[in-house]
């Protein structure tokens, strides 16, 4: 019997929150209703700000932690209305929370990951189940704790016949790597490097825009040859999967202290190097990667950025970028998608997590589950 589930999703973009109810029949997912909604201005420069150390931090990130909840709240109430269900015929809310710390395996051999997000209060005031902190168990396994899509990506997209990438631009890159359906052969995924991140903070910077809408202003400067290879120095890029990265490294004072040697370079020049970057890294991790793929299917806010699509596909001419609007789940639409599979999974007692991905132990069943 299908069962109906909300997924809800605030990236490391900080754009806001992207919601989806679905309804799982276990043969993957349908998507009934999206909404996306942008995040209030303080909450984003708190939620912001909650990522690098600062003062009265544990206060700030509780009421953080209570304003993205109430955030979701909001979107699952628009979600009920576009469909017109109450909230008893939806089963479960699998809720990811904001990331504002991700380091896993980091100073005591276990590390942690901090997704601010009050579930009790979302439960209360959605009066459905919540299942949240679905990062943390896979931490404690030994694993990366991210990325958690790939294994949502084999379910929805995999083929019979065919292997494929899958290449989630968010705020941070990740690449899934899916093998044909039924081989012998394990799912991999892993953080490529900056996604969005580094793109809108310049864009931000320089002119008062959110993000670079389409990649146009990237797409009218050059490519600097000297900042490009510095960028690309940074350690992280070299390391084999499994990995794992976020805003805990690729952040403003990161890229400052890469354009310090290069002085007076234009605005525009820089947008159209740190968006070389972004491509590059996704190309480069495909080539080794994922060499049988045939297709690599873009979905997160990049797959509308017509200038980093079009990197891509010069980085990779054998194969055939597309949005993963052609398998038939829109771009913003699909780490949603993946919260809510999560949340089914788990309520099931079904692992959700790949050892192959994450590099724990093996693989676990996710979050905690706050009642209705």
């Amino acid at each position: 019997m299908a069962e109906r589930f909300i997924g809800l999703m605030s990236g490391t973009s900080l754009d806001g929150v992207d919601g989806v109810l679905a309804e799982d029949a276990g043969q993957g997912l349908r998507v009934l209703a999206h909404v996306a909604a942008p995040f209030d201005a303080a909450l984003r420069a708190e939620l912001l700000a909650l990522n690098t150390p600062g003062d009265n931090e544990l206060h700030r990130a509780a009421l953080a932690a209570n304003g993205v909840a109430l955030a979701y709240a909001e979107v699952v109430r628009r979600l009920l209305l576009q469909t017109g269900l109450a909230p008893a015929q939806v089963r479960a809310i699998g809720a990811h929370g904001q990331t504002v710390r991700h380091q896993p395996q980091a100073f005591d051999g276990v590390g942690y990951t901090l997704q601010l997000l009050n579930p009790s209060l979302l439960a209360e005031r959605c009066g459905i189940a919540v299942v949240a902190d679905l990062r943390s168990r896979d931490l404690a396994a030994g694993g990366q704790g991210a990325p958690l899509v790939p294994a949502f990506h084999q379910a929805q997209f995999g083929q019979p016949d065919a292997a494929l990438a899958v290449l989630n631009l968010g705020g941070i890159s990740n690449l899934s790597v899916l093998p044909p359906l039924g081989q012998d052969a394990a799912v991999l995924g892993f953080d490529c490097g900056p996604g969005n991140a580094l793109l809108d903070l310049w864009c931000q910077r320089h002119r008062g825009q959110a993000y670079d809408a389409d990649g146009a202003w990237a797409a009218s400067g050059q490519v600097h040859a000297g900042l490009l290879a510095a960028l690309r120095a940074e350690p992280f890029f070299a390391l084999p999967p499994p990995k794992s990265t976020g805003r805990d490294l690729f952040h403003a004072d990161w890229l400052a202290a890469r354009l310090a040697p290069f002085p007076g370079l234009a605005p525009a020049d820089v947008q159209a190097t740190l968006a070389e970057l972004t491509a590059g890294v996704c190309v480069d991790a495909v080539r080794a990667h994922a060499p049988q793929a045939t297709r690599l299917a873009v979905c997160g806010g990049g797959a509308f950025n017509g200038d980093l699509m079009r990197r891509l596909q010069a980085g990779l001419p054998g194969l055939q970028v597309l949005s993963s609007q052609a398998l038939g789940l829109p771009p913003q639409q699909v780490e949603a998608a993946a919260f809510a599979w999560l949340a089914s999974r788990t309520l099931r007692g079904q692992t959700g997590s790949l050892a192959s991905v994450t590099g724990a132990r093996g693989a676990r069943v996710l979050g905690a589950v706050y009642p209705a």
